[in-house]
């Protein structure tokens, strides 16, 4: 049990020097290449903090547990909707572009949609599902890379660090948030299924939280260097990438039966990101208030949760 502990307090502190280090670099990277935040945020930072979500689904499934493969997926995409993007915007009310309202936001809507669509439709997801999501993850990417251009407000100042450096950093704070977060998943995990905790249960919050914890870094740290546009692309990028590209791609390997992931646990999938998609409306800002209320959704979800596990 001490050693278990010594793992959670280890990955937490790899995570949070992780994601200071992954921004940083981000951010010089955009500046230097004449892209956006959002679009590094979408891709390039959502790929790297969906690594630990894309590691733990594939060998679940592997292993036979598509419960916490999903579970995770799922678990996840709330953890970072309503948790990640409530403390955020407690810490800095959050800046949202119009593009961002009427092109990203939809389709993370449209992501988790099509997850409880197919999972209504067979309780499991099959080969051909798999393909379903894979491809509207390609049309997502695609309309990210179209929206790749600087736009004004991220040009106001551009960064002096170096190319060199910023990938440096990105690759440095990539390696840090992934080895933090499974060491982290290890520690916690032990100590669930130690207290009798089952695998959709330790899915949908204990590992869900724990590889979202590269995701909550390094938004609120983007948050609070007022780099909105990292922050919220980082959330929506991974909720795509966790549903169509983990799901997709771990689909076609194994299909996954589907038994501990609740009708109420898909419902909070897409009631959090319609939350988000509705306050986004709000002067394309995501204020103090907002974020709360996103926070404390997520806890009493929470709570219901833990209630029923004990």
């Amino acid at each position: 049990m001490i050693l278990n502990v010594a793992f959670i307090l280890i990955g937490v502190v790899l995570v949070l020097w992780g994601a200071d280090r992954l921004t940083e670099g981000a951010v010089g990277l955009a500046e230097k290449m004449r892209v956006s935040q959002l679009v590094i945020g979408l891709t390039i930072v959502a790929f790297g903090t969906s690594a630990p979500e894309f590691c733990v689904s594939l060998v679940s499934a592997l292993r036979g547990t598509a419960d916490l493969a999903v579970g995770n997926v799922v678990g996840s995409n709330v953890f970072n909707t309503l948790l990640i993007v409530g403390v955020a915007a407690l810490v800095a009310p959050m800046t949202i572009l119009k593009s961002t309202v009427d092109r990203d936001l939809p389709f993370a809507f449209l992501a988790s949609a099509a997850l409880i669509a197919l999972c209504y439709l067979g309780r499991d997801i099959s080969r051909l599902d798999a393909l379903v999501l894979l491809g509207i993850f390609a049309v997502s990417m695609v309309l990210a890379v179209r929206g790749s251009k600087l736009v004004e407000e991220d040009a106001a100042q551009l960064s002096n660090m170096p190319v060199w450096k910023g990938v440096m950093w990105v690759v440095v704070g990539l390696v840090c948030l992934v080895g933090g977060s499974n060491v982290f998943v290890e520690g916690i995990t032990a100590v669930a299924r130690y207290l009798g905790v089952s695998d959709a249960v330790i899915g949908l919050t204990i590992v869900a939280g724990g590889t979202s914890l590269p995701e909550l870094a390094t938004s609120v740290v983007a948050a609070r260097r007022g780099n909105s546009g990292i922050a919220i692309g980082n959330v929506l990028g991974s909720n795509v990438v966790n549903i169509c590209f983990i799901l997709g791609i771990t689909g076609l390997v194994s299909p996954l039966a589907i038994s501990g992931i609740t009708y109420l646990d898909m419902t909070m999938l897409v009631l959090s990101s319609g939350l988000l998609w509705l306050f986004s409306f709000t002067k394309y800002t995501i204020t103090r208030w907002e974020g709360g209320v996103l926070l404390l959704i997520y806890l009493a979800y929470l709570s219901w949760l833990v209630m029923n596990a004990l």
